[in-house]
């Protein structure tokens, strides 16, 4: 018993339905069965959008043909299928103008399309879309032809339809991911928050609390080590959004080949090593705040591709086409003067004013005076619990050591230090003491000292006497003559040249000329070389 050439080509279809296919393998199949059933030269399904029709698929068609647009109006044929009840053959000497004139692959030159038939796809009773047969040759369909292309068109429908709900599927399953992604990283216990009680930490705090609940961009400055990632989840969590992710990238801390894909995410296959699908930190972020740590440190092209998700919400992942829209509130820091990158040609302009549109300035911590103290309680508390000790004080004479250093690396030396200090402290212990105080000379705070000038063969210079205080000289004065002292040893060591020095010192030119003028350093080379050299 043979099998009825309709049941033949539908059959491999209904099993296509139950079987996990990209979309456009689907629609592949789907032209193909139907060129078997109805033999022709080139055949079309085209999805209706807003008054243009746009090819998904197409069969014996030019390869471009999947690149055009057929706006409905422009193509009197288009319009008169999704008019039609049912299937049309237009007649032979039709003088409407056949969209796929001189578009049929294995033919050169112009040669008219002779015979064509469509049918509108409806999908909940609307028109979806058109399934097209052309054929160069005329006479080609019959009735009957019409109404087997009816019956396939009920098909097809069934087909684009499954193919639909596999698609919101997956979206939402995607979504959901993103979603529980962003909770999860909302939920991540945030133990620390911003401690101080001097006039700008109090100041600081209360820009934080203005601005916080806005939709402005905010651009964090500050010495690197002041706590800018602090204020950035004090912005966040005081912000309608603080329910949503607050997600952070540090833009100098990756390679600049993969700052795109971070940003923006990518698709399988665009690049080396891209293997799966990876949504970017815009689309984590989404409904809630990016924070962009060294911002600065972002290439041209990069701020350019960032500018304009910033102002459109809209944004490509690498290696595709489809656009994703966002809803992120940014949120940038730098270590560096922007403004000066902007005129030094290293930041665009645009992209600077969409970012600082309140820039807030983060204190050093030698400039928040005795919150070196709460801060210094807060990091002991966590060293005493890591280390299980009763307690963990500082004595006076710690104190004033804290008090009376210049902080070159901030909150950040600060807590490093502290660490290290509580475990030399316990090594002066054979038994571990209940309650543990730390001294000055625990601290050590010249030893911990990050800016050592460099000796002639690039090797640290070796201190041959440890400092000492001098008559009617103080622990501040003694720091303070000690900074002078390296800090023209280096500029000497580097013929006065501001940034080689700064590199020298472990630190950036900014962060040195701000120190030297503190200590009362002139700034132009010709009054520096006459000072050392007196």
């Amino acid at each position: 018993m043979t099998t009825h050439p309709l049941l033949q080509a539908i059959i491999p279809l209904v099993a296509d339905i139950a079987r996990e296919l990209p979309s456009a393998e689907r629609y592949r199949r789907l032209l193909e069965a139907l060129r078997v059933l109805l033999p022709c030269d080139a055949a079309a399904l085209l999805r209706l959008d807003d008054g243009w029709l746009l090819p998904l698929a197409v069969d014996g068609l030019s390869s471009d043909t999947l690149g055009r647009r057929f706006r409905v109006e422009e193509h009197p044929r288009f319009a008169a299928l999704l008019e039609a009840d049912g299937p049309l053959r237009f007649p032979a000497d039709s003088s409407l103008p056949d969209p796929y004139d001189g578009l049929v692959e294995g033919v050169k030159g112009h040669l008219p399309v002779h015979d064509c038939v469509g049918c509108v796809i409806r999908v909940d009773e609307k028109p979806w879309g058109l399934l097209t047969l052309d054929d160069l040759a005329p006479e080609r369909f019959s009735r009957v032809d019409l109404k087997v292309l009816q019956s396939f068109g009920s098909l097809a429908a069934a087909t684009v339809s499954v193919a639909g709900h596999v698609e919101q599927l997956k979206t939402r399953v995607r979504d959901e991911s993103l979603r529980a992604e962003g909770y999860r990283l909302a939920a991540a216990p945030r133990a620390r928050g911003l401690i101080g009680r001097s006039p700008a930490m109090r100041q600081l705090q209360k820009e934080i609390e203005l601005v916080s609940d806005s939709e402005l961009s905010v651009l964090i400055q500050g010495e690197t080590g002041v706590g800018k990632e602090l204020v950035a989840e004090a912005l966040h969590a005081g912000s309608s959004r603080a329910a949503r992710p607050l997600i952070s990238l540090n833009c100098a801390a990756l390679p600049e080949t993969l700052v795109e894909s971070e940003l923006f995410g990518h698709v399988k296959g665009a690049f080396t090593g891209a293997v799966v699908e990876r949504p970017g930190k815009f689309e984590l972020a989404d409904g809630g705040t990016l924070f962009l740590d060294e911002v600065g440190e972002l290439t041209l092209p990069v701020q350019a591709k960032l500018l304009r998700v910033l102002q459109s919400g809209q944004l490509q992942r690498l290696g595709s086409d489809r656009e994703h829209r966002v809803d992120v509130r940014l949120i940038a820091a730098s270590n560096r003067n922007l403004a000066d990158e902007v005129r030094a040609g290293r930041l665009r302009a645009d992209f600077y004013h969409r970012l600082s549109v309140y820039p807030l300035q983060v204190p050093p911590l030698r400039e928040r005076g005795r919150d070196v103290l709460l801060l210094s309680g807060f990091f002991l508390e966590e060293n005493r619990s890591r280390l299980g000790l009763g307690g963990l004080r500082l004595d006076a004479s710690a104190q004033a050591a804290l008090l009376g250093y210049d902080w070159p690396g901030n909150v950040r030396e600060l807590e490093h230090l502290l660490g290290r200090s509580v475990l030399k402290a316990l090594g002066r212990h054979s038994q571990r003491p209940r309650i543990l105080s730390l001294t000055a000379g625990d601290l050590d705070l010249a030893g911990a000292r990050p800016i050592e000038p460099e000796s002639t063969d690039g090797s640290p210079a070796t201190p041959t006497s440890l400092p000492r205080l001098r008559d009617g000289e103080g622990l501040r004065d003694t720091v303070a003559r000690l900074e002078r002292e390296l800090v023209t040893s280096a500029l000497a060591q580097n013929d006065y040249n501001w940034a080689a020095a700064g590199r020298a010192l472990g630190m950036d030119r900014g962060n040195l000329a701000r120190l030297a003028r503190r200590l009362g350093l002139p700034g132009d080379k010709r009054s520096l070389r006459a000072m050392c050299s007196s």
